[in-house]
């Protein structure tokens, strides 16, 4: 399939548009995929064409939304139909929860109409696609729409966030919702929306756009195409497109001495995990095995069962070596298809940039305050494991023996058997997780003229951390928080760097410092720089290591004092006597 950035600008041209399409100085960061949709009943169907697009403004810097969420599309929707409002996905992703409504949707039919969005087993017109939306018309629609200027709209500070919707007919009753919020749906169903749309909900429809490139802190989608997806990637990776005005910046070159295709740091406990899919069912009578081989151990995960076409994350926790060093993890599996065979990790020591010894005659007569860096942060995490009953069915199978009298007659007698012709019923078991941190930085106790979060510079301050994982799991699937590292305005938050010591470990696990070196009490200190400006000292924390077979969890915390006056001012020469 033709990969492309779209220009994709928002959907639907305004009904009072008449000009010809033009194109804009926008750049799309989407592709798309989807397969064969199969066949539906009366009470669980879609038809081709009921589809449409959920766009969203979004502030780049914060990826905050700044405007209401806008659902285009070329149908007319059921006055009656069962919808979640309108909520996107990057507030799903910040904690926002489903909640059901019927009736009351509301939407916008664009002229002219816009291309088929979701495939029904035949190839999407990508160039009709591309076309229509990068229109400058398009553009023109959203900003009207959304109540924003056109020239603010476009000036690189903002993002349009694309979310497919599908609108179908699910037991019996009209709904409308996006791949997002299918998933989240059917975590809710425990795996009944799957169980009669899995062509449409997880396939289909979150296939119709997913990023070839990183932004808004949504990770590209190196998976397949045209196979059936998993809730957990719908969540984190998929139903989504990125248009933005201004040039994606280049990803950072890989480190020259690795490609690892996985970093993690020594002496620490990880789950390192791979996607198992399959074909044909795999049954509790025939369960199937993953192992994981890593620095001469195996792990082997057992009775793993999945349904026809689908697919399951299946994982093992290990402890990483204490020392620096590349690690190789080989995986097997006794049926199915794995996503990988071979996973490279490399592991890193952390404790290798503490900031230098500050001195009384450091200047820095150049420095500007930076601006507060906004990394990737995932702060959330889902998953889920396929069960198995047995549904019995027990049927008569008739055997009919012609029995004689002896005198010409006779009769039939039915010798026949009861069998069991049932069937496994698969369940869907969810789980979640999520991060969450506070930050506490203050003067550190020894500052003699200290008041309150306001203090001279040169004097040492004392930063901790506390956090909280929250999860549904048993403690087999996850980890709490393990590292945090501390980074420094007067470095450009970079540079260098200062650990923490886990104070307390498990999902409340808590943060403080290292000494620092240069100490003269061998306080957890970091020291602010004697030359640092009177104002705000923000220093900034990345919170890592919560594992989950969905991947790290990390979250970013910062918190401030103020800064008046230097140390110098604290000093003062006696009077000789």
């Amino acid at each position: 399939m033709k990969r492309f950035y779209l220009i994709f600008l928002c959907l639907l041209i305004m009904c009072t548009l008449i000009s010809p399409l033009a194109f804009a100085n926008g750049e799309g960061n989407i592709d798309n995929g989807g397969g064969d949709m199969g066949s539906g009943t009366s009470e669980n169907k879609w038809t081709p064409g009921y589809d449409g697009v959920r766009v969203t403004v979004v502030r780049a810097n914060d990826e905050k939304p700044v405007s209401a969420s806008i659902d285009y599309t070329n149908k007319t929707p059921s006055q009656g139909i069962l919808h979640f409002g309108k909520v996107s996905k990057i507030q799903y992703r910040n904690g926002a929860n489903l909640r059901p409504a019927s009736g009351g949707y509301d939407y916008k039919n664009p002229s002219p109409s816009i291309p088929t969005i979701i495939s029904s087993g035949g190839a999407v017109n990508i160039e009709a696609i591309k076309q229509y939306f990068c229109s400058e018309g398009a553009i023109k629609m959203i900003a009207n729409d959304t109540g924003l200027d056109y020239d603010t709209l476009t000036d690189g500070n903002y993002r349009l966030l694309l979310e497919p919707i599908a609108y179908f007919t699910f037991q019996g009753s009209k709904v409308g919702m996006t791949a997002h919020e299918a998933a989240l749906y059917d975590q809710v169903l425990s795996g009944g929306l799957r169980s009669k749309m899995v062509s449409l909900t997880h396939q289909n429809l979150p296939l119709a756009m997913f990023l070839e490139k990183p932004d808004l802190s949504f990770p590209a989608w190196s998976g397949s195409s045209n196979g059936r997806v998993t809730n957990a990637q719908i969540i984190s990776s998929l139903g989504l497109g990125i248009v933005r005005f201004k040039e994606l910046p280049p990803p950072p070159p890989p480190p020259v001495e690795s490609d690892a295709e996985y970093e993690y740091r020594t002496d620490t406990e990880v789950i390192t995990s791979v996607f198992l899919s399959t074909g044909e069912q795999i049954t509790p009578e025939d369960p199937a095995q993953v192992t994981f081989s890593v620095m001469g151990s195996s792990y082997t995960v057992t009775d793993i069962v999945i349904p026809e076409g689908d697919s399951q994350v299946v994982w093992f926790k290990w402890r990483t070596p204490s020392t620096p060093q590349m690690v190789t993890v080989h995986v097997s599996a006794s049926q199915g298809r794995l996503s990988q065979h071979t996973i490279l990790a490399n592991v890193v020591d952390l404790d290798q940039n503490p900031p230098p010894n500050p001195i009384a005659t450091d200047r820095n007569d150049t420095f500007t305050i930076p601006v507060l860096p906004k990394r990737p942060q995932k702060t959330a995490a889902s998953w889920g494991v396929w069960s198995a009953s047995w549904h019995a069915n027990w049927v008569w199978i008739s055997n009919w023996v012609w029995h004689s009298t002896g005198d010409g007659g006779g009769y039939w007698v039915d010798l026949g058997h009861w069998e069991d012709q049932g069937w496994w019923d698969y369940h869907w078991t969810s789980y979640i997780a999520s991060l969450s941190a506070t930050h506490t930085v203050k003067p550190d106790d020894k500052v003699p003229t200290a008041s309150g979060k306001t203090m001279k510079s040169g004097y040492g301050i004392q930063m901790s951390v506390n956090t909280s994982l929250a999860s549904t799991a048993p403690a087999s699937h996850i980890t709490g928080a393990q590292h945090a590292v501390a980074y420094f305005p007067e470095f450009q938050y970079s540079t260098y760097w200062r650990l923490y010591d886990r104070i307390a470990g498990g999902y409340q696990a808590t943060f403080e410092l290292k000494p620092n070196k240069y100490s003269t009490y061998n306080r957890r200190v970091h020291f602010t720089p004697i030359w640092f400006p009177d104002g705000t000292y923000e220093p900034y924390t990345e919170i890592i290591d919560a594992w989950t077979p969905d991947g790290m969890l990390q979250v970013n915390v910062s918190d401030q004092i103020q800064i008046k006056e230097n140390l110098f001012s604290d000093w003062h020469i006696a009077p000789k006597k």
